[in-house]
């Protein structure tokens, strides 16, 4: 699967995405989406483009964004490793595995918001809360590719190949 190729952030083509999907109900979310699939992140300078294309507050758009974990204020690396933290996969290691792959890729380990790139730009480390594999945790998605029963193992071989790409 090819990956994904992020254009740079201009503010004309973050209006252009904005008003692409300003008419739709409950246009906030389908925006940040396309925002992030555009650029690869969402920028801080479209928040205000979005409170004035919606007719909401800087505020109210702000709100959404830090509110959900999906939205990156920076752009991701090349790969992006979700490492499920939920109660079932933290019951199997998942814990224990976060640290290793911070580790091992040389960032710091996450705290309750965010991620961290590796500083060769190779891979984004987040954490996500519930990828819908508890019965075959601890698990994790890498490029949105899901996987389960990860061990240090696995999850070695996996990051290795990403770095390698």
């Amino acid at each position: 699967m090819p990956l994904p190729r992020y254009e740079a952030w201009s503010s004309a083509r973050g209006a252009e995405v904005i008003a692409a999907h300003a008419h739709m109900e409950g246009a906030t979310l389908p925006i940040l989406h396309a925002l992030q699939e555009e650029f690869g992140y969402v920028p801080v300078e479209a928040e205000p483009m979005i409170a004035h294309a919606l007719n909401l507050s800087r505020a109210e758009v702000h709100g959404v964004v830090s509110f959900y974990h999906d939205f990156r204020r920076a752009p991701a690396g090349r790969h992006v490793l979700k490492l499920c933290r939920a109660e079932a996969c933290q019951s199997v290691g998942a814990d224990a595995l976060h640290e290793h792959a911070c580790k091992k890729l040389g960032v710091a380990p996450l705290g309750t918001m965010g991620g961290e790139t590796t500083a060769d730009g190779a891979v984004t480390v987040e954490q996500v809360f519930c990828l819908g594999l508890c019965a075959s945790g601890p698990s994790a998605m890498l490029d949105g590719k899901p996987i389960g029963r990860l061990n240090r193992a696995r999850l070695d071989t996996l990051l290795d190949r990403a770095r390698a790409r």
